[in-house]
């Protein structure tokens, strides 16, 4: 049988060879875990999303804005020509903008940027767009000479004037529910801590410990 200075002998010589061996391994842990690593090669395509009523509205925006612009890039004469310069302006900007938001929001990138508030940027979008679509096709029409392509962007400008203000609607409901979510999150992290509060100062002997 080992005595207790052998059986101690072993023992450090079992911890000195697992260390080595640890050291010595090609396969060392990682701190950092799997979860929380991020990069592009996560992404995904919501369908959630694009199968709800702001991704069907985000499409159809897309999709009439886009043909808007198109109807008027084809116009090759125009006199006066500001209304068009104008709907060909707001009908780019809107597609590029919405695009934006959309790819964003079917892959999921605006949760990587917590710090922009979403919500409140798509209501800022879909308001302007539906203003300057009103505004841009209203004077379009004004000024047009009845030619199908110009006609074909009018029809087209109110079409996006109106999925964008149903947008708008949503955007809005959806803005004041986070709103109220916030709001009564912070008020119940409030009473949270009033409570702790109020449970120190009746309870003096956690005092005592922390002092």
């Amino acid at each position: 049988m080992r005595n207790g200075d052998d059986l101690e002998g072993f023992d450090g010589e079992a911890s000195s060879a697992s260390m080595i061996s640890a050291a010595s391994s090609p396969y060392q842990p990682t701190t950092e875990p799997v979860s929380q690593r991020r990069g592009l090669g996560g992404l995904r395509c919501d369908l959630d999303y694009l199968r709800g009523t702001l991704g069907r509205l985000k499409l159809a925006e897309v999709l009439l804005a886009l043909t808007a612009f198109i109807c008027i890039e084809t116009i090759m004469e125009c006199s006066p020509c500001e209304g068009l310069y104008f709907f060909e302006f707001v009908s780019c900007s809107a597609l590029v903008v919405t695009g934006a938001l959309l790819l964003l929001f079917s892959l999921n990138l605006h949760t990587r940027i917590p710090q922009i508030n979403w919500n409140l940027t798509d209501l800022v979008n879909t308001g302007l767009s539906t203003f300057f679509f009103f505004i841009a096709s209203v004077v379009l029409a004004a000024l047009n000479h009845k030619t199908g392509a110009e006609i074909a962007a009018v029809v087209f400008g109110f079409l996006a004037m109106a999925v964008y203000a149903v947008n708008t609607f949503v955007a809005v409901q959806k803005w004041r529910l986070s709103r109220r979510q916030q709001s009564s999150r912070q008020s119940s992290d409030y009473i949270r801590a009033r409570t702790e509060s109020r449970e120190v100062v009746h309870r003096p002997e956690i005092q005592r410990l922390d002092a």
